[in-house]
């Protein structure tokens, strides 16, 4: 079972800046494509980023491209996010998930089996 762990949550304001980080452990946990999910108050969870398994190729959603990087370090295990110029719209409970190993890289929540406890990303205006 792969397990995964989000880090890196706090409170900005505006304009702000956050790195998130997902370790993840349990199996071989190289190879899989991994994305970042995101769940505001009320509203359903969405695609934010993701990222190959080889760290060759990444999607984002329109509403943080340009804002946000996502990139991998294969030797620790570990996805992250760096969230630059923060909207109080990017407040939400953020999610790493991962596919299956060698799957390719997709946007799709269903697509995405494992999945971390998330942590808190709160932007005041």
């Amino acid at each position: 079972q792969l397990q995964l762990v989000e880090s890196g949550g706090g409170s900005v304001q505006a304009g702000g800046s956050l790195r998130l980080s997902c370790k993840s452990s349990g199996r071989t946990s190289l190879n899989y494509p991994m994305g970042w999910f995101r769940q505001a108050p009320g509203k359903e969870r969405e695609f934010v980023s993701a990222i190959d398994w080889a760290g060759s190729t990444s999607y984002y959603a329109d509403s943080v491209m340009g804002r946000f990087t996502i990139s991998r370090d294969t030797a620790k295990s570990m996805v992250s996010l760096q969230m630059n110029s923060l909207e109080p719209e990017d407040t939400a409970l953020y999610y790493c998930g991962a596919r299956r190993a060698y799957a390719s890289i997709r946007r799709a929540l269903d697509d995405y089996p494992y999945w971390g406890q998330g942590t808190q990303v709160t932007v005041s205006s």
